[in-house]
């Protein structure tokens, strides 16, 4: 459900900062949201040298941008309360200060988004969307996490 997208600029993550980050994202989303750890996804990019620039200008200071696409339907609170421990899971891994560090929500209609082949559920539905998948896919859900 969640698809978050790590962008990092002008430094380098290392594998071990990269599995902290996924596995930090993941977490935070899970408890502050309740949805599955398995449909959380992180990707990561790394800007190339000279392609960054804020008012036209080259920046040449670290900075890391966290773009996550979510179900929407969640309130206010819960989102606040996801941006806020996102940045600092972000902080804690990148060893980057807070001016240095963006984070940006997207909320889209569940009804707009298909995972593992199909249409993802409203929040708080994920028990009975689960019931209905196939034995292989539950299995290997499963697997990924709860």
């Amino acid at each position: 459900m969640p698809t978050y997208t790590v962008t990092n600029s002008n430094f380098n993550l290392s594998s071990k900062q990269q599995k902290n980050l996924a596995e930090g994202i993941t977490k935070v989303h899970n408890v502050v949201t309740g949805a599955n750890t398995y449909f959380a996804q992180v990707i990561f990019n790394k800007t190339k040298k000279n392609n960054h620039f804020m008012g036209g200008k080259k920046v040449k200071d670290p900075s890391l941008f966290l773009l996550g696409q979510i179900r929407a339907g969640r309130p206010k609170k819960t989102k606040d309360k996801l941006i806020s421990d996102l940045r600092d899971i972000i902080i804690k891994n990148s060893k980057l200060d807070e001016t240095q560090v963006w984070v940006y929500i997207i909320d889209l209609p569940p009804s707009q988004m298909i995972e593992y082949g199909k249409v993802l559920p409203e929040s708080g539905k994920e028990k009975v969307w689960f019931s209905n998948l196939s034995k292989k896919l539950k299995k290997k859900l499963s697997k990924i996490g709860i």
